[in-house]
């Protein structure tokens, strides 16, 4: 009988283990793995890039700073075919370039389609190859995209402004793929800030506040 319930006890000790081994199996499938988990926690953390031209860059930067989500700005040249372009050499006109403002953000905090928005109603989408009181290709509106999805929204941002009438004519930004982005010298970064009399005394005397509120009305982005 000893014998008997010895061998009863071995088996029943056996079963117990592979049991055991089988929950620890079931659990493991079931807990994430720390690739996994840090590539979640790398997309929770990941940034992505905008690239917006609205004329003078002086007045594209301060919309963005301080946004929620935005990590970072840079004001620039882009969309032409001159290596790194000077300022004057794109005030000239001879460049292609495009005054442009360079937006590193972080999606899960602010979407693409706000950023969209910020831009639309801070220029003046109407009028081509100028804005407000600057005139020439290097002041022209463009959204730059950097992947499908963004010209996709692009495209849907501006269809929607198109087909709510608000606009009394069609608009002219160009929606382009992005490339190459040379950023502007440090004197241009945070202009606001660093010159804050000369931008405020050229923003006004520029008319863009005014002609934002003449194209888009209460819904104008204005200082």
């Amino acid at each position: 009988m000893t014998t008997l319930r010895s061998l009863a006890t071995a088996q029943r000790l056996r079963l117990a283990a592979a049991g055991l081994a089988l929950l620890a199996l079931l659990l493991w499938d079931l807990t994430p793995s720390n690739s996994s988990m840090q590539q979640a926690k790398a997309a929770a953390g990941s940034t992505a890039v905008a690239t917006f031209a609205g004329g003078c860059f002086w007045c594209m930067q301060p919309p963005y700073d301080g946004l929620d989500g935005v990590v970072k700005t840079t004001v620039g040249y882009t969309g032409g075919t001159k290596v790194e372009p000077s300022y004057e050499e794109v005030t000239d006109g001879t460049t292609g370039h495009a005054e442009a403002v360079e937006v590193v953000y972080e999606p899960a905090k602010v979407s693409y389609e706000t950023l969209l928005d910020i831009f639309w109603h801070n220029i003046d989408p109407v009028t081509k190859n100028a804005q407000f009181c600057d005139h020439g290709t290097q002041y022209r509106t463009a959204i730059f995209y950097h992947d499908i999805e963004q010209k996709r929204l692009a495209e849907a941002s501006k269809a929607k402004i198109e087909t709510s009438g608000i606009l009394k004519a069609p608009i002219v930004t160009q929606i382009v793929p992005a490339g190459v982005f040379y950023p502007a010298e440090d004197y241009h970064q945070e202009f606001y800030t660093k010159s804050s009399v000369q931008y405020k005394f050229y923003r006004y005397n520029c008319g863009r506040d005014a002609r934002l509120r003449q194209v888009w009305g209460a819904a104008a982005a204005t200082d």
